[in-house]
């Protein structure tokens, strides 16, 4: 167990832009941040950051939260975990108690997975550094890689015995199970004749590159063969499992997401050692796509980070052939692509090995071109004088160009083009349009074809009924949050009897704080809010403002359960998503709701009691159809009620038919 001492110590020192910086690109928006969605394919952002209040807020998925929730959302923490990432982020020292192994058997799966992976990644490290074969075959290999202890240290390199079950029996010793060392394709089992199960180490005998998610959980491993045996892969790669699909992770994001966002850029390699030989020479804003052909969603990782990527590759012609699909899938997503060869012989991994920093950076800023001139360039020497193979080219880069969302840049990308091809932009922008054509023409066909398929049953449109009730309560639960200390002048209306006999509603002046108003009102009412969750965040939210004269949001959720600090992060955050447009630059300047908070407050009060009072009156009115005898005193009540109602509407100046 973490002491709360500790927690708390962690919601007081983290700051929750600088933690999601770590994953999204932020830019500031007013007194916020926003961003591109980590939660969902977006262009436009649509995700808020309120350092002030340090809670998000994402609009398109409808997610929330604070810090830790972030955590728990997008890296699928437990609430421990994401405290103790915290901890270690800030410095924070904290004490827990080791697991036992009964412990471990409890934990869910997922969670038993990721256990195993950060296990055999220390068992691997310690097996490079402490074992006579680790230190003799392993770490001979990476120092001649040319990696010094630090990088080594840094990336968690490691080392697996080329002994059939060493790191199983080491893992089971350990207390970790059989079910997750196989899931995780640590272990493989196979079954026997007679039915008897033989298990051995997937990795035997090989240097091991750990794979880590962004916040640096160990997902999985990359193995390195050092013998010359024929039936074995060069390349081992863990299998697909609960926590590892390799089309989804890039091989040193962890270590490379804060350069990235600083430089605002991306350079993409291929293998492991091109990434940790460019970080240890300095270079360190670059990812892998690990030996596999580039996805979508690898690239939208990147995104959220950059709009920038440069893709390195050495001078072979099947690599470039295989690379220029991969540059056509980055402009699908609306990112800046350069591509950079490097000499013949040479890959970025010796490149960066055999330079300075200075003479590899000053190579990249000098030949990192546009993928239009690189493209172009390449194909153009392919084609030389076979005037099919120019037409050829010329259909390839104006595909590429159609798969930009922007407009404008389409635009240029095509006088770039016409001027490098030497042809008209007319012709250009025609290929461009048939192209268009062609994609419309296949997406109807598609849509055409699908609704065929199915049988279309056509249903009446009905308009979603607004739950009343529930949303004067959440406004109430908004309005303790952002206002309740406030002092304020209210005006209460008492109900008197006038000189003439007739009920009337007079105003009297009181000066009260908003969280003392609401609640005297809705005792003397008799009101409870009926929604569970806003009734405990209410009673909850009352309390503290009692105790405490400097109440704070930020304290105020670090007490809260994970389902509660979504809902008061997604009624505060609410507001905020009309900041995603920049309103002052359209010379629009809407007025605050601090402006007239007492003024909120009394209406969405009477608000409530009109519509408790008209709930009321229909209870009353059923009463009376479904009984046949003497309805005079409940006819009597509904008169009551819809006079008092009317009083209330009036002090509204509401008109009721």
């Amino acid at each position: 167990m973490i002491s709360k001492t500790t927690i708390d110590q962690v919601y007081e020192t983290a700051r929750l832009e600088e933690v999601i910086g770590d994953f999204v690109q932020l830019k500031k928006a007013g007194s916020n941040f926003k961003g591109l969605s980590p939660f969902s394919d977006e262009r436009t952002p649509s995700f808020m950051v309120s350092p002030v209040k340090q809670i998000w807020k994402d609009f398109s998925s409808g997610k929330g939260g604070n810090v830790v929730a972030f955590l728990m959302e997008h890296e699928h923490f437990t609430y421990p975990e994401a405290i103790k990432y915290l901890a270690k982020k800030y410095n924070i020292e904290i004490e827990e108690t080791e697991q036992t192994n009964e412990q471990k058997e409890q934990a869910d799966e997922r969670e038993s997975m990721y256990l195993v992976s950060e296990y055999a990644q220390k068992n691997f490290a310690e097996t490079l550094w402490d074992s006579e074969p680790g230190k003799a075959i392993g770490l001979t290999y990476f120092k001649e890689r040319g990696f010094t202890d630090e990088t080594i240290a840094k990336f968690g390199l490691g080392y697996a015995l080329d002994e059939w079950e060493a790191f199983t029996k080491s893992a089971l010793d350990n207390g970790y199970q059989l079910e997750f060392l196989e899931k995780t394709g640590l272990t493989i089992v196979k079954e026997q004749a007679g039915g008897e199960t033989r298990r051995f180490d997937r990795f035997k005998g090989r240097v091991l590159f750990p794979i880590h998610s962004m916040s640096g959980r160990v997902l999985g491993f990359g193995g390195r063969i050092l013998t010359n045996d024929k039936k074995a892969a060069k390349y081992l790669n863990s299998p697909e499992s609960e926590i590892y699909h390799k089309s989804k992770v890039l091989y040193g994001i962890y270590f490379a997401k804060q350069a990235i966002a600083k430089e605002d850029n991306c350079y993409l390699v291929e293998g492991y050692t091109d990434v940790i030989q460019f970080y240890q020479k300095g270079v360190q804003n670059v990812v892998a796509s690990s030996g596999t052909a580039l996805t979508p969603e690898q690239i939208r990782l990147v995104n959220r980070l950059t709009k920038n990527i440069t893709v390195l590759f050495d001078g072979d012609a099947a690599g470039l052939r295989a690379s220029l699909r991969g540059i056509d899938l980055i402009l699908e997503q609306g990112m800046n692509v350069k591509v950079c060869t490097f000499p013949e012989g040479e890959d970025p991994d010796s490149f960066a090995k055999n330079n300075t920093y200075e003479d590899l950076v000053l190579y990249l800023e000098e030949n990192s071109k546009d993928f239009i001139q690189f493209k172009t360039s390449l194909l153009a020497k392919e084609a030389a004088n076979d005037p099919i193979k120019r037409a050829d080219t010329v259909r390839d880069i104006v595909n590429s160009i159609s798969k930009i969302p922007d407009r404008i840049k389409k635009e240029i990308y095509i006088q770039e083009c016409a001027k490098m091809m030497q042809i008209s932009e007319e012709v250009l922008y025609n290929t461009l349009a048939q192209i268009d054509k062609k994609g419309f023409a296949d997406a109807a066909k598609k849509l055409k074809q699908e609704r065929k398929a199915f049988e279309v049953v056509k249903t009446e449109q009905t308009v979603e009924k607004v739950d009343v009730q529930y949303e004067l309560e959440r406004k109430i639960i908004e309005m303790l949050l952002l206002y309740g200390n406030q002092k304020q002048e209210f005006e209460d209306l008492v109900l008197k009897e006038n000189e003439e006999g007739d009920l009337v509603l007079e105003p009297e002046v009181v000066e009260a704080k908003v969280y003392e108003k609401v609640y005297l009102d809705l005792q003397e009412d008799e009101i409870e809010l009926t929604n569970e969750q806003f009734r405990a965040i209410y009673y909850k939210l009352i309390e503290d403002l009692n105790e405490s004269e400097d109440f704070a949001v930020n304290s105020f959720l670090s007490n809260l359960d994970q389902e509660m600090v979504r809902e008061v992060s997604s009624i505060l955050m609410e507001e905020e998503k009309y900041t995603l447009d920049d309103w002052t630059r359209k010379d629009i300047y809407p007025k605050g709701k601090q402006h007239g908070v007492a003024q909120l407050v009394g209406e969405t009060i009477l608000t409530l009691r009109c519509n408790l009072i008209k709930n009321r009156i229909l209870k009353l009115q059923k009463s009376t159809e479904d009984n046949n005898g003497d309805n005079s005193e409940v006819l009597e009540e509904i008169v009551n009620y819809l006079q008092l109602n009317k009083l209330l509407n009036a002090k509204l100046n509401r008109v009721l038919s």
